[in-house]
């Protein structure tokens, strides 16, 4: 179900067209997306990025590919730049049962820079064409999409954009998610990447202007489902968009997902509560401990649930201190859970005092 009504003639159902939570790496692994699927039944969700080397060489499919059917509708973000590779690891992609193929052009570290990876592409759009026409011609029935920046380093001229996005469109890619933000390939660090440079979201609206029947998303400094509506709106001028991503902002504080269904989907049903969302998370962490897993695998993806809530740093604490032992069990969190209960219970009794 889309959540506007499009400009754009039949666009194919991709991420780009949604609601969707970034991918984080090592933060967005299947224990995250499982968690965060029991907050939207309609988010589309993200892996980390995955190198094609990672998956080429490593052999240990399994590892970077395994997610399950609950996790749905689910992204593989592919980062590399051989169109050979990129074509090979888009089929794997599809095989495990993907339901998009999207390729990072906005990771601005180091490490990547040197493999070719990442923002560093967005210098070479012709590059960034070829593999993208190389995995669309690689997969049979799921979308093609690319993440990326509005430009890297002192490029100033929105041109460079609207001929890179063009390069990738006629090569048939089906969407394309915006980072409102220019990476700076030197100086500055992953994360100083994500705040120092100036936020510029009329150019995404732009870009929706130039290339109207392409799939447009924005991400970059939307702290909520909430705050993001406003572009799917006209923006100072231009043509609404059609998704909107958020990634910090839903990791820190995952219940602002309760929200999507309805603001998004439009759907008039009740969305479930902290507490609804950790019992239906129990028997997924117990099958985990059972076949040998470890608690803080998941329980780290957790620790926002009660932010802002009477108990909410007990929980945090407690998880922090305690998931990581050797020998934690189901019992950590349900004593996590018993500390926000009785913090509500002195709140409660602090406002509405015994007569």
């Amino acid at each position: 179900m889309n959540p506007i009504t499009s400009s754009s003639k039949n666009p194919p159902e991709n991420s780009a067209r949604h609601f969707s939570v970034a991918p984080m790496l090592d933060w967005t692994d299947r224990h995250c997306r499982y968690f965060h699927r029991q907050l939207s039944q309609n988010a589309w969700l993200y892996s980390e990025m995955v190198t094609t080397g990672a998956l080429i060489y490593a052999n240990d499919l399994p590892r970077f590919l395994g997610h399950s059917e609950e996790e749905a509708p689910v992204v593989l973000q592919l980062g590399g730049s051989d169109f050979k590779d990129l074509a090979t690891c888009s089929r794997f992609g599809e095989e495990w049962g993907y339901s998009e193929i999207n390729l990072n052009v906005g990771c601005p570290s180091d490490r990547v820079q040197n493999n070719m990876i990442g923002a560093c592409l967005m210098g070479h759009p012709q590059i960034v064409a070829d593999v993208v026409k190389a995995m669309k011609d690689a997969v049979n029935d799921i979308p093609v999409t690319v993440k990326c920046r509005i430009g890297i380093d002192d490029q100033e001229e929105f041109t460079l954009l609207e001929d890179f996005v063009g390069k990738i469109e006629q090569a048939g890619v089906d969407g394309v998610i915006i980072h409102a933000r220019k990476a700076w390939l030197q100086g500055l660090s992953p994360k100083e990447n994500r705040e120092i440079p100036p936020l510029q979201y009329d150019w995404v609206h732009r870009i929706k202007a130039s290339f109207p029947d392409l799939s447009v998303a924005i991400n970059g400094g939307i702290k909520s489902p909430q705050e993001g509506l406003k572009h799917l709106q006209r923006y100072d001028g231009h043509p609404p968009l059609d998704g909107v991503m958020l990634g910090r902002a839903v990791y820190e504080q995952p219940y602002l997902l309760s929200e999507v269904d309805a603001l998004y989907y439009h759907q008039d049903t009740t969305p479930p509560t902290r507490y609804e969302v950790l019992q239906a998370m129990l028997p997924y962490i117990e099958n985990h401990l059972q076949a040998g897993g470890k608690l803080i695998q998941i329980t780290r993806h957790m620790l926002g649930l009660f932010h802002g809530l009477p108990g909410g740093r007990l929980w945090r604490r407690h998880l922090s201190q305690n998931a990581f032992k050797k020998e934690a069990g189901i019992d950590v969190v349900e004593q996590a859970y018993r500390l926000v209960e009785e913090e509500m219970q002195r709140m409660e009794e602090r406002l509405n005092p015994p007569a």
